[in-house]
Order: C-alpha cells, then sequence, then structure tokens
C-alpha cells in the first residue's frame, strides 16, 4: 500500500484546521451528548445486591435474549424465514480465478499467484434449491437425521451451503478446522462415528487419503470442488462423490419428496473439534437454543445490520465466531463474499502484484478478524507512517491526536477523517464495524483501528463453549480463583476479581463423549442454569463493566514468589517495532522470564544492515548481537509502558520461522499452544535458563 497521497495539505493548513476542528460545535452535529451518556450510564447489575455477582445486563435484566425473532428458535427456520423476505437478492458470492503462475522469489522460494474476476453471487432463491437438492442427495446415500455428518473443509459458499443443509434435515454437523492434523480429524471423526464427510479435493488429497484406512464406519466422501477425480488408490468400501454430483442425485423427483426430519430447538446442531492449545482436540457439543441464543446478543448490538451490509468472509468457519457471523448475516439479509487471509488485500501473498485483493473488490461494510490479524494491519499502516516524509508525518500525528482526544470526550473530528481515507482503502473503504475475539485484543490496536478506519468495535467472546456472546447478554459471574491464579478474590477493595463464569442460553452442552475433568469447566446450578468456567480473571468495575484482567494458564509464579502473567507481557511487548508475535515462558524454579519471538523481517534486516550483518534471513535471527538488540529495545518499551522488573524477559530466542496454524505452533484464531512451542523451543529453554 502507498500512503504517501495520505496527507498531502500544506503545512500551513494545520494551524487552520486545528482551529477549526476547536471551534464547530461537533458536540451537537455527531450526536455526543447521547454517546456520553451511553457511555456514562450503568451497563449491568447485580442480581443478588452483592457486588461479587452474579451480574445481568440492565437491557435484559428480567430475561435473557433467546432468539431473533419470535418462534424462530430452530436455524433452519431462520434460514426459511431469509428465503422468505430476501429471495432474489444476492447472498453468497465467489470470486472466479482468471488465471494462476508461479512467481520464484530472491530466496528461492515459489509463490503461487492469482489474477482473480468480479464476484459471482448465489441469491437466497438459489441457494434455497442447492440446500434442498443437497439434503435429499445426502439421503438418498443414506445419511439419517440425528446421525452425524462431518465437514472438514475450506471456508467458501459451499461450507454454508452444507450447514444449512444439515440443520434443516437435522444432521448434526461435525467440523474440523481445515489447518487440522490428518491424525486430529481421523479421532474426531471415528469418535463421532461418522458414515458421511464433506470436504475439498485439496483436503481429501493432501491430509485425508493417508488416514482414510483408520476410519472404518466412514462409507461416503463429497468432495465441494467442480471437477473428477479418480476413485483409485481409496480404500474399498468409501465411494467418493462431487457435491454437484449429489445435488443432482437429491434433484431427481423419488429423492425431492424424501420425508424431511426437522430439528426442535433442544437438538444438536453441531460438534465442533477445538484446535485446542493444549492437548487432544475436543468436540464442544452445541444445541440449536445455544446458536439462536447466542447469535441474538451478538446482532441485537450491531446498529442497522441488515441487507445494505456486505460481510467478507475469511476466517475459518470451524471457528464460532466466523460461523454465525456468518449465519447471522444470512438472516439479516447481509451479502456475505468469500476470501482468504492469502486474497484479502492488494498485498496479499497470493495476488499477483497490480491485480485487486477481495477486499478491493468487495469493499465490505462487516468483518471479523482475531486480534493478530488486527495487530498486522495495525503494524502495517503504522510502519507506512514511518516512511513519510516529515511533514506527512506531523499532519499524521496531529489528526491521530486530536481525534484521540475528541473520541475520549465523546465527540467524533469528520474532517480529520479525511485524512485517513487512504489508510481505509486497506480495507475496501467502506468497513463501518469489524468483530474481534478468539483472544485479548490489545488497547493500543483497538484505539489505532477505531481512529484510522472509523471502526465500531463489538467484541465477542468467541469461545466454542459459550459460542459468540457479546458481553452481558449472557449472566456473568465471579468465584475466587486458585491461588495458583495470583490470589484473586471475589470480595477485593476496589472492584471484586476472579474467575469469569457465564450462565445463559448461549452456554453449551459440554464436551462430546468426554468424561473426568475437562467437563469439570461445566456444571448446572440449583436452578438449573448451565454454567461454564471460562478460565479468564475479571474485574467487575462500578457501571457494570467487566474488564478481563488475566488468564489463569498464563500466570507462572516464579522462584521469589511474584506472579507473572505470560498473556500481560506479549500484549504489551507487541507494541515493539521490531516484534510481529512472541510467546513469553517461565520456569516456577526459576526467577526470570525467557521469550520466543517472531521478528519484524523487514525491520530486523534494515537494523542488520545498519550494524553491518549480512546473510540469509536465518543467519540473520541466528546472530547473538541481533538477539542483544532486539533485548535492548524490549528494554526500553517495557520500562517506557511500567512492565515490572521481573516481568521483562532476561533472555531471548529469534525465530525466523512465522508460527500459523500449519506448523501447529498457535491455534486456527492464532492463540499460542504454549504446550507445542515449549516443545519446539526446549533446546533454547535449556540454553537461555543455564545461562543468564
Amino acid at each position: 500500500m502507498d500512503l504517501s497521497a495520505v496527507l498531502l495539505f500544506p503545512v500551513h493548513a494545520v494551524v487552520w484546521l486545528y482551529s477549526l476542528l476547536s471551534f464547530l460545535p461537533w458536540y451537537f452535529l455527531t450526536g455526543a451528548q447521547k454517546k456520553k451518556a451511553l457511555a456514562k450510564r450503568v451497563k449491568s447489575r447485580s442480581t443478588t445486591g452483592q457486588a461479587e455477582g452474579p451480574y445481568r445486563s440492565v437491557d435484559h435484566f428480567d430475561s435473557l435474549v433467546t432468539k431473533d425473532f419470535p418462534g424462530k428458535d430452530t436455524l433452519d427456520k431462520l434460514f426459511d424465514y431469509a428465503v422468505e423476505r430476501f429471495g432474489k437478492a444476492d447472498c453468497l458470492g465467489t470470486r472466479e480465478v482468471l488465471s494462476e503462475e508461479n512467481e520464484t522469489q530472491p530466496n528461492g522460494k515459489v509463490f503461487k499467484k492469482l489474477i482473480l474476476g468480479n464476484y459471482k453471487w448465489v441469491s437466497y432463491e438459489e441457494m434455497d434449491i442447492q440446500v434442498s437438492q443437497f439434503g435429499s442427495g445426502l439421503s438418498a446415500l443414506g445419511q439419517q437425521p440425528k446421525n452425524t455428518i462431518a465437514i472438514f473443509c475450506e471456508t467458501r459458499a459451499e461450507w454454508m451451503i452444507t450447514a444449512q443443509t444439515c440443520f434443516r434435515r437435522n444432521f448434526p454437523l461435525v467440523t474440523f478446522y481445515a489447518t487440522l492434523g490428518e491424525e486430529a480429524v481421523a479421532f474426531g471423526l471415528n469418535e463421532c462415528g461418522v458414515t458421511h464427510l464433506v470436504t475439498s479435493v485439496e483436503l481429501l488429497e493432501t491430509k485425508l487419503k493417508g488416514v482414510l484406512p483408520q476410519i472404518p464406519n466412514l462409507r461416503h466422501i463429497i468432495y465441494v470442488d467442480r471437477k473428477s477425480i479418480s476413485s483409485a488408490g481409496y480404500p474399498q468400501g468409501i465411494q467418493i462423490h462431487s457435491m454437484h454430483s449429489v445435488q443432482e442425485l437429491g434433484a431427481k423427483p423419488e429423492n425431492l419428496s424424501r420425508p424431511i426430519v426437522k430439528p426442535i430447538s433442544s437438538d444438536l446442531a453441531v460438534i465442533m473439534y477445538t484446535s485446542g492449545s493444549t492437548g487432544r482436540p475436543k468436540g464442544v457439543m452445541i444445541i440449536h437454543s445455544n446458536l439462536i441464543g447466542g447469535m441474538a446478543g451478538q446482532c441485537e448490538r450491531i446498529p442497522g445490520l441488515g441487507s445494505k451490509d456486505t460481510y467478507i468472509a475469511y476466517l475459518p468457519l470451524a471457528h464460532v465466531l466466523e460461523m454465525t457471523a456468518e449465519i447471522s448475516c444470512v438472516t439479516y439479509g447481509c451479502r456475505i463474499g468469500y476470501s482468504s487471509p492469502q486474497t484479502l488485500s492488494d498485498q496479499s501473498t497470493k495476488i499477483k502484484r497490480g491485480s485487486k485483493g477481495d477486499c478491493t473488490m468487495l469493499k465490505p461494510s462487516l468483518m471479523a478478524a482475531v486480534p493478530e490479524i488486527m495487530d498486522r494491519i495495525n503494524k502495517n499502516v503504522m510502519s507506512k507512517v514511518q516512511e513519510m516524509n516529515c511533514v506527512q508525518r506531523t499532519l499524521f500525528k496531529l489528526a491521530y491526536d486530536y481525534k484521540l482526544k475528541q473520541i475520549k470526550k465523546g465527540y467524533d473530528a469528520p474532517l480529520c477523517n479525511i485524512l485517513f481515507k487512504k489508510v481505509r482503502a486497506l480495507l475496501g473503504g467502506n468497513v463501518r464495524m469489524m468483530l474481534s475475539g478468539g483472544a485479548p485484543l490489545s488497547p493500543a490496536t483497538q484505539r489505532s483501528m477505531n481512529i484510522c478506519f472509523l471502526l465500531l468495535h463489538l467484541l465477542l467472546s468467541s469461545m466454542e463453549e459459550k459460542v459468540s456472546a457479546y458481553r452481558f447478554e449472557t449472566t456473568y459471574s465471579c468465584r475466587d480463583s486458585p491461588n495458583t491464579s495470583g490470589g484473586y478474590k471475589k470480595h477485593d477493595k476496589p472492584h471484586p476479581r476472579g474467575e469469569i463464569l457465564i450462565g445463559g442460553p448461549n452456554v453449551t452442552m459440554g464436551y462430546y463423549r468426554s468424561e473426568g475433568c475437562i467437563n469439570e469447566d461445566f456444571f448446572v446450578d440449583e436452578n438449573g442454569q448451565q454454567w461454564f468456567c471460562t478460565g479468564d480473571i475479571g474485574e467487575m468495575h462500578p457501571d457494570g463493566c467487566l474488564q478481563i484482567v488475566d488468564r489463569k494458564k498464563d500466570l507462572v509464579k516464579l522462584q521469589a514468589g511474584e506472579y507473572v502473567s505470560l498473556g500481560k507481557v506479549e500484549s504489551a511487548l507487541k507494541n515493539c517495532s521490531l516484534i510481529d508475535n512472541i510467546c513469553a515462558y517461565a520456569n516456577s524454579d526459576q526467577n526470570y522470564v525467557i521469550s520466543f519471538i517472531v521478528p519484524n523481517q523487514k525491520k530486523l534486516t534494515a537494523l542488520a544492515s545498519q550494524k553491518g550483518i549480512e546473510g540469509t534471513w536465518e543467519e540473520i535471527c541466528n546472530q547473538p548481537i541481533m538477539e542483544r538488540e532486539v533485548l535492548r529495545e524490549i528494554k526500553e518499551v517495557a520500562t517506557s509502558i511500567k512492565l515490572q522488573r521481573f516481568e521483562i524477559p532476561v533472555m531471548i530466542h529469534l525465530s525466523p520461522e512465522p508460527w500459523t496454524p500449519e506448523t501447529g505452533l498457535v491455534t486456527d484464531a492464532f492463540k499460542l499452544k504454549r504446550k507445542e512451542l515449549k516443545n519446539h523451543y526446549l533446546n533454547d529453554i535449556e540454553r537461555m535458563y543455564g545461562h543468564k
């Protein structure tokens, strides 16, 4: 992205602009009075009158949100209602692939580059026909109501068509991340006794083919691509079909007339296998009413959600954040354009230089993002700002600081927004709201995104176990945390603190076929209310806002007795320009913190050049002098944001390879897999703790 034209105002305009903004009556023009009143009001209050709660939203204090529309208590009813209202309107869009070519990088790596065409759209009525035919075809292939069917596929229109098919015919859908390892997928398919599987040709041939002999119950594999593949090399007893051929089978009159067994609200809708930050993946059981309740609270918080909105879909649909976001969009008549992390923007890795990425073509108004992606967007913007000339940087900083001041007062700064037009173009120029969940979002990134992209943020709790609850569309409570979690207590002053428990219609039914400790995350109280123990540490403020301040699993007690929150250290140090990703690590038998770091290649390479260091990227990362330079900047950042001495890493290791879901070191939501990271860097841990 070229931001050189962002700030081409003459220097003398600065004084004029600042004066004008200071005296115009933005208080009334931007509705600041109403915004300030909403910000200051009490958002939730205790149901018992006790400071520790449970707390519930004042908007739904007497009864929690359970559904979007009266009588629409299952997912198939929501879809039928949407088809009835939006019939001929665009629903699902996919870009044509015009051409592919390989591009060799200077380091010898070969990247596939795409030239993509326009979006081709399927209307609500056309989608309804495809759903009906696919469901009839699956029934003709022996799929029975209340018997599980699995999908192991990338995010695409066929995924949503499959999901709506299963919801309509009461086929519980078992979902797997496309990046999940083949052994984990085989485990889940066997655990659920799946006989029918929907997948893509790429995943079938690269991941599934080798483990199919380990899945004895599997009888039918349906691939979503419009191509033909040979059944040679596949185990006997497994039939391979294209999705199109199954739809053709379902279109036959004798199959279309097959009876449909509709679900009820308490029926199982999804078994969602988590990628898991530790251990073997677990299947979370989600019934129809869980999803309906979670989405109702989510949609209520999106102003004006409707047919004028366009949503860009690129996160894994096997994650509850993306799945509920897309189902909500279908329910309210929004268009959904499909994308991928590799084709999202003009600068994405699979987009050929000079051609347009998906955001530029689609111009979405809504999107979801995990904090890791938002951090990358923000760092890219700020990096471009640093490359501006002195005048441009000064103007940008003036506009940024002024708008920040106005936002804190409840105002807006419309003329400043003109300066951020080029920045907004990164995401197509029309994004008005972003859903964020899956991991903590740093305040600095959220503030920057709000200012530069003019966003309203809908912050979601997006663990599969509690669907996508927005703030207080559930009941929240705190309980005393174990001593290993730093001694947080629900009677702490001035604010109660402790582990956050969630109760409400969106809390799921627990883990599939799991016994023992992992199902202790769920319990039912004396009133029959299902609760989920999140593992997050929260602090309740007087205005009813709940702030997540820690994570139980992230706390380590050092040898001298100090508690270190690894997540806090990581969130703080991501502000360092040399760092793309970081994992803090500590042992209880040691008295200092160490870290593994994925450095920013552009910044570190430039720093190496200043120090007279040359070589490959791997050689630069392995230079002790570069470790010392990164550690020096870490200490400067840590000091400026007032980290405690014992929280600042003493030694680090620079990793030349980024952490992606494919490496198995982060989840599909880009949360750190601490156990896997520890094992991966075991030799470096021993080195760093052996030599201080």
